[in-house]
């Protein structure tokens, strides 16, 4: 599915965004310096987050001169929608959902709670109305095909009796679906045995009044399905950028403890370990290979295995970069930058240079912004198409 148009309303900066369209390909935001287009896109993305992306926080996330209005609960977080997105469903979704959903429009948002909400537009829901004269004909027919009542029967027990109970609060325009729908199903499926086998019209109307209930286990199976095929949406900031140099110890320690650091880059320099195949704790142990002592043949073996191992896996994996890098970093083949990309592991430090035409070694963070980027993102992405995540992404990329 895609992002067709979506909404922001009152998140930090943006009292409402107002519906904007989301181009096929790229949408490019374009505005001054603080004029919240990051703003914008970190609502856009709680659509459907990544996994350990903090959600909304009222009291940071709302708008500062209205924060009085939650205070005072004249704004409830659970009745305030922050950012709302509609999706156009590709023909995987189709296929994978009921035929009377297939032409809607998915629809999810949050609310400042962190509740997420979901619905399908443009397939009508049934009313009472509609269904009314059905139900009371079909009652005409099977309420006659009750076995003669005792005299001290209960004349609850008829059909008709049933039905009115079931339905004495509604009124023409409530909706079937829901508790509705779930309660006229089964009242329904108790009444087939009633139905007499040689009655067409009786059976071709009851079809028609199951069809109607039963619409709501469709939509909710095709939300749920939906739900599920959601693409994830990766905010690209310098939060995800692939640090230079990496202490493989001390990143080994802080996702072992679960204790992220965003200034460290934890999450770009886990996508890189994970690209090179390796966990920052067994590239930090690879590297702590005991010296072997001296004469020792098949100690010094497995030590220079050890090593050796690490090694080449880091030269495969710098070789991918390269090639797969230079694809899109090199529009004019008479310029020369980034001929080769390279991993590089010296015990417990894990470097990320580039090697020029020369074999001049220059680190990443030396290089321009712009490709310091590029070579963050596409680790970010290729370890998210290892993983199969389907998702777009949005970069904030601000001009000074």
């Amino acid at each position: 599915m895609r992002l067709k148009k979506a909404r922001v309303t009152k998140y930090r900066s943006i009292r409402d965004s107002g519906w904007f369209e989301v181009e096929e390909g790229k949408t490019i935001l374009v505005g001054p310096n603080e004029a919240g287009k990051t703003v914008l896109l970190e609502a856009l993305q709680q659509l459907s987050p990544p996994e350990g992306i903090k959600g909304f926080d009222a009291l940071r996330d709302y708008p500062r001169s209205e924060y009085n209005d939650i205070t005072k609960k004249k704004v409830l977080p659970e009745n305030t929608t922050i950012v709302e997105g509609h999706f156009l469903l590709d023909d995987a979704d189709k296929n994978a959902i009921d035929a009377e959903f297939r032409e809607s429009t998915y629809v999810v948002g949050r609310r400042l709670d962190n509740i997420a909400w979901h619905r399908l537009d443009g397939v009508p829901v049934p009313d009472y109305a509609s269904i009314k004269k059905d139900l009371v004909r079909l009652c005409a027919h099977i309420d006659g095909r009750v076995p003669a009542l005792e005299e001290d029967a209960n004349p609850t027990e008829k059909p008709s009796a049933q039905l009115a109970a079931l339905t004495n609060e509604w009124r023409d325009d409530t909706q079937i679906k829901g508790d509705p729908a779930t309660k006229l199903a089964a009242w329904l499926q108790a009444q087939l045995s009633l139905i007499a086998e040689d009655n067409a019209a009786e059976e071709q109307r009851y079809d028609r009044l199951m069809s109607v209930a039963g619409l709501e286990a469709k939509r909710a199976n095709a939300l749920s399905v939906l739900d599920k095929n959601t693409p994830v949406f990766v905010l690209f900031s310098n939060y995800f950028r692939v640090r230079p140099l990496i202490h493989l110890e001390h990143l080994a320690q802080r996702l072992e403890s679960n204790a992220f650091d965003d200034e460290s880059y934890d999450y770009g320099n886990k996508c890189l370990l994970q690209l090179l195949g390796f966990t920052a704790r067994e590239l930090s142990n690879l590297g702590k290979a005991a010296e072997p002592p001296p004469g020792n043949a098949e100690a010094l073996k497995q030590y220079r295995d050890q090593l050796d191992r690490r090694s080449y896996q880091l030269n495969a994996a710098s070789v991918r970069l390269t090639d797969e890098i230079r694809a899109v970093w090199l529009p004019d083949p008479k310029r020369a930058e980034a001929n080769r990309l390279r991993v590089v592991a010296d015990a417990q430090y894990l470097k990320v240079v580039v090697e020029d035409e020369l074999g001049v070694e220059i680190e990443l963070d030396q290089r321009s912004q712009g490709f310091q980027w590029l070579v963050s993102f596409f680790i970010v992405s290729s370890r998210r198409r290892l993983t199969n995540t389907r998702m777009p992404f949005f970069s904030s990329m601000n001009q000074g």
